[in-house]
């Protein structure tokens, strides 16, 4: 069998980073043979390892390529390139996913036990007059029931909450009320003082929390998005939080990134803006992901985590 080539096509800078963690993932998938490289002949090119913002945007010239293995979860930069005709992988990386409960609880519990009004609030007044419900009597609904959404779904449910969830199709989660579909969305909105949101980014999930939708939410709900920027109708939620209807926005994701130093949502009183950092991909652990995929590759396994183009995800 001879030894594939594995091209790392990502920015340069994460190369450092990538490299002796890839390498050692490999060898213990027992790849440990393979040419894994910055630059190579593209028509010696059996997998590259890919990032959508790298300099690899044509994959034509590839022709002895058997997959192409993504290291971000969102492939939505991916799927639409008309010259990608082998299998395409997403990053579903346990590392990425325990990132993404970290950050989404942590908000949670910020928002669910009024954080904010303790931590911005050192001027002398003694505030404690507001005492939070129980995490059992808090609405807290997820959008997104892949395996980021029902991971998240899982964790809150564990501390207590009233956790419901919602996706295209039908899901169905320990301690977690599913919905799915149009009426279900709404009837899974209704309760939720909390939302979550952990859906990709496609043509049916754009905007899918808009003025008609936002409308569902008893006044005073919250909204955490480290999804998708396109998920948010950006108008529709200034106005519900200019109104009150909604108390406080959480964005960790948005239609251009880095966020425009004059967009409304920094000056907003009621919005919290975090730099795309509610989950990282880890080295260590996407590189175990990425090495068993070209294990499964070369002996002939069925690949892990395929994109289903159609879909979008």
């Amino acid at each position: 069998m001879t030894a594939p080539t594995i091209l790392f096509a990502a920015k340069p800078e994460r190369w450092a980073t990538y490299e002796p963690h890839l390498r050692l993932a490999l060898s213990a998938a027992g790849v440990s043979d393979a040419n894994l490289t910055l630059q190579a002949d593209p028509a010696e090119v059996d997998y590259i390892v890919y990032a959508p913002n790298s300099a690899v945007q044509d994959f034509t010239p590839y022709t002895r390529l058997k997959a192409v293995l993504n290291l971000w979860a969102g492939v939505e930069d991916v799927t639409d390139n008309a010259t990608l005709k082998v299998p395409l992988a997403r990053m579903v990386d346990e590392g990425l996913t325990e990132g993404m409960v970290e950050w989404c609880v942590g908000h949670a519990l910020r928002h669910h036990l009024g954080m904010d009004a303790h931590i911005h609030g050192q001027d002398g007044v003694w505030r404690n007059g507001d005492v939070p419900p129980l995490a059992r009597h808090r609405g807290v609904t997820v959008l997104g029931l892949g395996a980021l959404g029902e991971a998240v779904a899982t964790a809150l449910a564990g501390l207590g909450f009233a956790v419901a969830g919602w996706s295209r199709s039908a899901k169905d989660i320990e301690g977690v009320q599913t919905f799915n579909g149009v009426d279900g969305l709404f009837r899974a909105l209704s309760s939720a003082q909390i939302v979550i949101l952990l859906l990709p980014d496609t043509p049916a999930t754009e905007n899918i929390l808009n003025a008609d939708t936002l409308a569902q939410l008893p006044k005073g709900a919250m909204i955490i998005n480290p999804g998708r920027g396109p998920l948010i109708d950006d108008d529709a939620l200034l106005a519900a939080l200019d109104t009150g209807h909604i108390a406080h926005a959480t964005l960790d994701v948005f239609r251009t990134e880095p966020l425009p130093q004059d967009h409304p949502y920094w000056a907003h009183p009621n919005v919290t803006v975090t730099p795309h950092i509610a989950s990282e991909t880890r080295p260590k652990t996407a590189s175990q992901v990425i090495a068993e995929n070209i294990w499964r590759g070369e002996t002939g396994a069925p690949f892990l985590h395929l994109v289903d183009r159609t879909l979008g995800y």
